[in-house]
């Protein structure tokens, strides 16, 4: 008899992340091109050769690059969403730490029934993992075919492949914000650079600089600069947030995984 495998359920698969960098990159573009781009804010109702009256006109003259930013700070957002409710089902019901000190307290009781009442209610990740080491202790205590390094070990084993289906899934499109947190800077960076090259080489060609000229022309690139550090900041806060929440999570169940082990250890046969 062995434990039936119990894996919290979420997340967005591949497909459906890489769908949804599309379609924020799509929104982006939409953004662009009919609310930055709208005639209202350009003297003259001309978004290409019309001077921007108000932030969003300057936005837009940003350039294509504009776009692309606008879909990446909406991913870093769509994501951000999607793993706070990963994470929350994956924490599951109430504090961690009251859950791991009842469970001590029921397995130190020798109530496994209780332990395992316990784990039904929290109902996440957690949760799990230590339904996993109970079921297995239940079954190798008294199974007499099996000595207790035996026993010790399948117990270990069976807590660690619990854990291994659920890290993943904890983890998952982790990536896709620490991407974002990259990509977010150096991409914005590439507007003000291009620009500043374009309009340094125009001046060099007219031989009389404009000063107006080339205080627009930097201030229309660095929008570009200021979204890519604004998705970099949030993809960061996140991240690290979001990582924290996770390694409490994974600490709770070595310390749980411990107490089962160490109970049998000193109790078992």
């Amino acid at each position: 008899m062995s434990a039936n495998k119990n894996k919290t359920s979420g997340g967005f698969p591949f497909i459906i992340s890489a769908l949804a960098i599309a379609i924020c990159i799509g929104i982006g573009w939409f953004i662009y091109l009919k609310v930055l781009g709208s005639p209202s804010n350009f003297e003259g109702g001309d978004p290409d050769k019309g001077h921007p009256h108000n932030m969003l006109g300057t936005m837009y003259k940003g350039g294509v690059i504009v776009p692309f930013l606008i879909g990446f700070f909406l991913t870093v957002w769509v994501f951000a969403v999607e793993r706070f409710i990963t994470i929350t089902k994956a924490a599951g019901k109430g504090r961690a730490d009251k859950f791991v000190a009842k469970i001590k307290e029921l397995v130190a009781a020798h109530d496994f029934d209780g332990a395992l009442a316990e784990c039904d209610k929290q109902q996440g990740s957690l949760a799990n993992v230590v339904r996993e080491g109970l079921v297995k202790y239940k079954f190798v205590k008294d199974e007499p075919n099996m000595d207790k390094e035996a026993k010790v070990h399948a117990i270990q084993k069976a807590l660690e492949e619990a854990t291994a289906l659920e890290l993943p899934m904890m983890t998952k499109n982790m990536v896709v914000i620490s991407t974002m947190a990259s990509i977010g800077t150096l991409t914005g960076l590439i507007g003000p650079v291009g620009g500043m090259i374009c309009a340094f080489a125009a001046f060099a060609n007219a031989g009389a600089p404009d000063t107006a000229a080339l205080a627009t022309g930097i201030s229309e690139a660095l929008v570009n600069t200021l979204i890519g550090i604004l998705t970099s900041a949030f993809a960061i806060i996140f991240y690290n947030l979001f990582s924290n929440r996770v390694d409490q999570i994974t600490y709770a169940m070595d310390e749980a995984g411990f107490t089962i082990i160490e109970e049998f250890q000193t109790s078992g046969k």
